[in-house]
């Protein structure tokens, strides 16, 4: 996963140094997709802590003002697709189950990620994502960013609605997700793996595959 992330971030031109899987953070999730045991695409996510968010570092003020409020807040960082095998259905997968962990087993509220400004339009498009945060430089990636918010109450009332629908399946990537039936079975796996035989397992060592 670390050289797929690798290989797309020096492909945009950001810097690689930073962009290893952590195995040692336990508030950190790695997400992978594969095609016939062939990883194509990796996402994770980070649970807030005393350590924080990575997005504390540029954004610290603007989170905090969700902590203030009793939020329970979490991110998505170190996306990565091979363009050979990229689609909605894998990038829905990684969202999908970056949600199911995030929302479903640890309550997390609000939800941010700091993009690239040209990718903005991407994340409100698809996942209903707004900007909260002014163009600031990441010196992580060597790029500039914007932090983007979406309140997980929203995801779930989309998830409602086009799941299973019959509406165009161009509109967002909610309508790529799992049926709620799906998500349900995906939730109770997940759950007996933590609480179950994995439980002495560090969570930062798991893989989750969409």
């Amino acid at each position: 996963m670390s050289k797929l992330i690798k290989c797309m971030y020096s492909w945009r031109g950001y810097h690689t140094e930073n962009a290893v899987i952590s195995s040692h953070n336990p508030n950190q999730f790695t997400l992978e997709a594969s095609i016939e045991r062939h990883p194509v695409g990796t996402l994770t996510l980070g649970l807030d802590s005393e350590e924080g968010l990575l997005a504390d570092e540029l954004y610290r003020r603007e989170i905090n003002v969700f902590r203030s409020k009793q939020r329970n807040v979490c991110e998505l960082s170190k996306l990565a697709v091979d363009p050979q095998h990229s689609s909605k259905e894998i990038l829905a997968s990684l969202f999908h189950l970056a949600y199911i962990y995030g929302r479903n087993l640890h309550g997390a509220t609000d939800l941010f990620i700091e993009v690239n400004p040209r990718h903005a339009r991407f994340y409100k498009q698809m996942l209903g994502l707004r900007q909260i945060g002014e163009k600031r430089m990441c010196h992580r990636v060597n790029a500039p960013a914007i932090l983007m918010h979406l309140d997980l109450d929203y995801a779930d009332d989309q998830i409602a609605l086009v799941v299973d629908s019959c509406e165009p399946r161009e509109r967002s990537l909610y309508a790529y997700f799992l049926s709620k039936h799906e998500e349900e079975r995906v939730t109770h796996t997940l759950r007996q793996r933590i609480h179950g035989r994995n439980a002495t397992q560090p969570f930062s060592r798991q893989i989750l595959h969409a």
